[in-house]
């Protein structure tokens, strides 16, 4: 199965006429000399978001305070890391809110599909996290993918379970997840929105 992000999806004005046909393809090469901030969808770029705003910013902080906390109590060999790329391929670079990486923190981008990645929503990436993030995500063996939703102020939990589907859970006090080692980290609702 190869994952494949329709250009009207990340372009919904673009005429789906011949059009995409002659849109540029760029790697991760030419990625690296951008200035500002994008990700790669297979060789298109998207521009990413403005800075969070100040409700994006303390979810993070508490779920990377909350994540790095467990680890450390736990000795788990996973690293607990912020806004870092994740090079998928070499026409695919996306950039998570929050990822746990097994053993140690990489010397420059994730290169492997990450134990847990945390995307917290805003109006104009709802729609990209819900469904073109998600598919990517699983289609890479992530082994968890948090949804959280400030606005109505709700967690979504996708894992994979004995199936090589995930299995989607509403976290609506907490969960516990195994990641690197075998290691339980516990999701808690409340922490998030604190």
């Amino acid at each position: 199965m190869t994952f494949r992000v329709s250009p009207k999806f990340l372009f919904p004005s673009l005429s789906m006429s011949s059009a995409h046909k002659f849109l540029p393809h760029y790697t991760v090469a030419d990625y690296q000399n951008w200035d500002g901030d994008w990700e790669l969808w297979q060789g298109i770029p998207v521009s990413m978001s403005p800075s969070p705003f100040g409700t994006h910013q303390r979810i993070a902080k508490n779920l990377v305070f909350e994540l790095e906390s467990q680890v450390r109590e736990h000795e788990c060999s996973a690293n607990v890391l912020y806004e870092i790329d994740w090079i998928v391929a070499d026409d695919t670079v996306v950039r998570p809110d929050v990822i746990v990486v097994c053993g140690d923190p990489p010397e420059r981008h994730v290169e492997s599909p990450p134990a847990l990645i945390a995307e917290i929503l805003s109006s104009s990436t709802a729609r990209r996290d819900r469904e073109a993030k998600r598919d990517l995500y699983h289609e890479q063996g992530v082994g968890a993918y948090l949804l959280v939703d400030p606005e109505s102020q709700s967690v979504e939990l996708f894992r994979r379970d004995t199936r090589p589907e995930w299995r989607a859970d509403r976290v609506t006090d907490a969960r516990q997840l195994s990641v690197c080692d075998g290691r339980q980290l516990t999701i808690r609702h409340a922490d998030m929105f604190r």
